[in-house]
């Protein structure tokens, strides 16, 4: 209505019904709303995401130049080499342990030949893990005691003939060592065999 009480014509119409022009003011108003909306609830979870990415995905580096790189002999090499000290030591009626470690000294693979004895797989493990610490067959180890006598002290080392390194370029990757067969001459002469297996 406007003052002289007539009814304005831009709100109703002659019979009483809203206005055209009203209706599209009023749903244009609307779908700005409701675009609006949208795109807020768009940009704030883009937003979130980068941000909640970034903060899960940071990471540091070391830098090349504060790595080293070791070689190590595969497991399916190591198992190689101790069936074939094995299969040495059966040719010639031995009952052995044969076991195999890697460049760190961890053992890859035991194989407790049959009627070997209980103390072979440690004996055999103590061998190879000797061999690769030293890059040499224990039987020349064990020569170093008389000089060296203290050597027997360090844990995890045996100083009998039986193991021998595996090696790549002159460097060990891994030791053999073989324990059951009456002298250590012969154990050591399997655990050759197993690491002669290797180049074939």
């Amino acid at each position: 209505m406007n003052l002289n009480g007539t009814q304005n014509t831009e709100t109703k119409n002659l019979n009483g019904t809203q206005n055209t022009k009203t209706k599209r003011l009023a749903l244009g108003a609307t779908a700005l709303a409701i675009a609006a909306a949208g795109t807020f609830g768009a940009v704030s979870a883009s937003a979130a995401g980068p941000a909640a990415q970034g903060t899960t995905t940071t990471a540091t580096s070391a830098g090349a130049h504060n790595l080293t790189t070791s070689t190590h002999l595969t497991v399916a090499a190591a198992t190689k080499a101790a069936q074939a000290a094995l299969d040495a030591a059966g040719k010639e009626n031995q009952k052995v342990s044969v076991a195999v470690v890697d460049r760190n000294g961890n053992t890859l693979v035991t194989l407790r030949g049959d009627g070997a004895g209980p103390q072979s797989p440690e004996s055999a493990e103590r061998k190879a893990y000797t061999a690769v610490s030293w890059n040499a067959p224990t039987s020349e180890l064990a020569k170093r005691l008389a000089q060296a006598p203290n050597l027997k002290d360090i844990p995890g080392t045996l100083f009998l003939a039986g193991g021998t390194p595996v090696q790549a370029k002159g460097a060990p990757v891994a030791g053999v060592g073989v324990a059951g067969a009456p002298s250590g001459d012969l154990d050591e002469k399997f655990a050759r065999a197993g690491v002669a297996a290797l180049d074939k």
